[in-house]
């Protein structure tokens, strides 16, 4: 099941870079552009797991 482990540690990073993005504009100087290219990257790794589940079933 290596597909399910990438999946898992997809699905990781993607918590991981939505906590890291809700610390970043918790502080009242975040930066725009750091936020805006975490979002860009959580949306890859979403669309990513999609595709993915999307295989599965």
């Amino acid at each position: 099941m290596a597909l399910q482990g990438h999946i898992n540690h997809l699905s990781t990073q993607h918590r991981k870079i939505e906590d890291i993005i809700n610390s970043e504009m918790s502080n009242p100087d975040w930066d725009e552009l750091r936020v805006a290219a975490l979002k860009k990257q959580k949306l890859r790794i979403k669309d990513e797991l999609e595709r993915l589940r999307a295989v599965i079933n």
